[in-house]
């Protein structure tokens, strides 16, 4: 009897301090390869000792006593990465600083601190996330793309068009690269009648959610004249401008109200406004093609395809035309001068035939 009452104290006992520990756990969000701290306090004292472990796998972190570091049982992972505020630890503060944060580094630790007043532990509950960066979207043929990298955990993905309209046809995959971060990525088939229709394409993690969308116009233009052709509209700062041409072929970027012009398209870029809008001049049949706007600001990526169609007809008719007028003026020109000359020896000679 006596052995039971024992057995049963020491299992009540380990679970208050369980149920007391977890209850003073702390979740710290650390962002993947920044600075993070995990926090600690104690009753200050003159000369403490401070051992951050992380639990499940029993490794020390780093060490603290006698008034400096003491990193010879620090795990290898740790290494170079970990530091205190050694101006506070005398006054209370414990807590660690580690540097370049991975996946590997998620996870428990546990704070024990001693003093001659006693010890103290206290649990943080590390989680990293790698948020959605950018979202992507390519188009080929009919086929338009939705890709982002290097997030963490595994993110989700979701379409949606504006108007509302049913989507089919999309593949989502998502896969671990390095670091054990992920790669996700969808796909779906432009109906060829849908010509007004935005697509959206979001990202979301715990941490944030990034969308991007896509629309795609025509536009058919004078090659003699300036062609203006328009970003969707933004209602948030933009931070971002790409114009594209062919998909791949980058004509101007602006990053923080800075515009390159490719060498390629100096010629033939006139005016951007504030809004993205490009302003083109002297195209020919060679600028032909889809133009593509990409407006990035902090949450989300605009994508708009415009097709120009560069109709040189009417303009090589007036050219052609014009051509003739020319040529008959100058026949005509030539006969009224052949037959001024023609009556002026004709005068000539009856003159001198009298």
């Amino acid at each position: 009897m006596t052995r039971v009452c024992c057995i049963i104290f020491l299992v009540v006992v380990e679970f208050l301090w369980i149920l007391r520990v977890s209850r003073g756990d702390s979740q710290v969000s650390c962002i993947f390869m920044e600075r993070c701290i995990l926090p600690c306090s104690f009753h200050g004292s003159s000369e403490p000792v401070v051992h951050w472990i992380k639990t499940e796998a029993n490794h020390y972190v780093h060490s603290y006593y006698a008034q400096q570091d003491q990193l010879a049982t620090q795990n290898q992972r740790f290494k170079s990465r970990t530091s205190l505020f050694k101006d506070q630890v005398s006054r209370g503060n414990a807590s660690l600083q580690l540097t370049e944060v991975n996946v590997q580094d998620e996870g428990r630790y546990q704070c024990h601190t001693s003093t001659i007043s006693g010890n103290k532990e206290m649990v943080i509950i590390l989680n990293v996330d790698a948020p959605v960066r950018k979202v992507n979207l390519q188009q080929v043929g009919q086929r338009i793309t939705c890709s982002s990298e290097g997030i963490y955990p595994q993110p989700n993905l979701t379409w949606s068009t504006n108007p509302s309209s049913s989507i089919t046809n999309n593949n989502t995959t998502a896969h671990q690269i390095d670091q054990q971060l992920y790669n996700i990525s969808s796909s779906l088939i432009l109906p060829k009648s849908d010509m007004d229709l935005n697509y959206s394409c979001a990202v979301s993690t715990r941490r944030n959610r990034r969308r991007a969308t896509f629309r795609q116009q025509g536009l058919v233009t004078e090659s003699q004249s300036d062609t203006t052709i328009h970003c969707s509209p933004s209602h948030t700062p933009v931070t971002n401008l790409i114009w594209r041409f062919d998909h791949s072929q980058i004509i101007l970027t602006k990053t923080d109200s800075q515009y390159t012009v490719s060498e390629e398209w100096k010629q033939h870029v006139k005016d951007v406004s504030e809004s993205g809008s490009l302003t083109l001049q002297d195209l020919s049949s060679d600028q032909e093609g889809t133009y593509t706007c990409e407006l990035a600001d902090a949450v989300e990526t605009k994508i708009t395809n415009i097709l120009v169609k560069i109709n040189e007809g009417n303009s090589s008719n007036v050219g052609a035309i014009v051509g003739v007028v020319i040529a008959v003026i100058v026949v005509l020109a030539s006969l009224v001068t052949l037959l001024v000359l023609w009556k002026n020896q004709v005068k000539r000679h009856f003159t001198h035939s009298i």
